[in-house]
C-alpha cells in the first residue's frame, strides 16, 4: 500500500478496501488532526470527532478524487474544512447559539469592505505563486501551502513534516530566494551583476 499514490488509494476506497483506508489514515491523520485543531480553536475533543468523520466521509461515500482537480492534500483539506464548519455549526445550533451577537456582526461587516481589497490583492499574488510553485520541489510547494495559505507557523510545519524547526527555516530561505529569482525573470527585474 505504501507504495501506491493517494489517487490509487482512493480508487481502492471506494472498492471497500480497507487497507488503503488504513494507509491514508497513517499518512494524512496528524495534517488533518492539526488542520482541525486550529478550526476548532484547540478544542481536542471536537478535532478528535472532525478526524473521525473525515475518514468515515472517505470509507462511506463514493466521492472520487482526479489528480486533474488540483493536490490530494488540497481536496482532502478541503472536505475536512467543511466537515468541521457543519460540525461545528450543528453543534451552535444545539447550543442555541445559532445568532452571532451583534458586536460580533458589526465587526463582520467592517472587516468585509477591508477585506474585499485584501481578497482581489491576496487572489492575485496567489495566481502568480500557484504559477511560480511549478519551478519548486515538493516539500517546499508543501512548505509554501502551509505557511502561506494554511496559516501555520514555522515550528508547526516542523512538527508536522517531523523535521527539525532549522531545517524548515533553511527550506523556506531556499524556497523564498528560489521564487524571488523566478520572479525577476519573469518581470523583468533588473538583476546586477548578471
Amino acid at each position: 500500500m505504501k507504495s501506491k499514490t493517494d489517487e490509487k488509494l482512493i480508487e481502492l476506497i471506494v472498492q471497500n478496501h480497507r487497507p488503503a483506508l488504513e494507509e491514508l489514515y497513517d499518512r494524512y491523520v496528524k495534517l488533518i488532526y492539526s488542520f482541525s485543531l486550529k478550526m476548532t480553536k484547540g478544542d481536542t475533543e471536537k478535532t478528535k470527532e472532525i478526524v473521525q468523520l473525515v475518514f468515515l466521509r472517505l470509507w462511506t461515500t463514493k466521492q472520487t478524487y482526479s489528480s486533474a482537480k488540483g493536490k490530494f492534500v488540497n481536496w482532502l483539506l478541503s472536505i475536512t474544512r467543511n466537515i468541521a464548519i457543519d460540525h461545528i455549526r450543528k453543534e451552535q445550533k444545539h447550543q442555541g447559539t445559532v445568532q452571532l451577537e451583534i458586536s460580533e456582526w458589526q465587526q463582520m461587516q467592517d472587516q468585509q469592505t477591508d477585506d474585499v481589497l485584501q481578497q482581489v490583492s491576496k487572489n492575485l499574488l496567489k495566481q502568480q505563486l500557484q504559477e511560480a510553485k511549478r519551478h519548486l520541489s515538493e516539500p517546499q510547494q508543501r512548505l509554501i501551502d502551509l505557511l502561506y495559505w494554511g496559516g501555520y507557523s514555522l515550528s508547526e510545519i516542523a512538527e508536522l513534516e517531523q523535521k527539525p524547526l532549522g531545517t524548515i527555516k533553511s527550506r523556506l530561505h531556499q524556497t523564498l530566494k528560489k521564487l524571488r529569482n523566478y520572479f525577476n525573470e519573469e518581470t523583468g527585474g533588473v538583476r546586477h551583476g548578471k
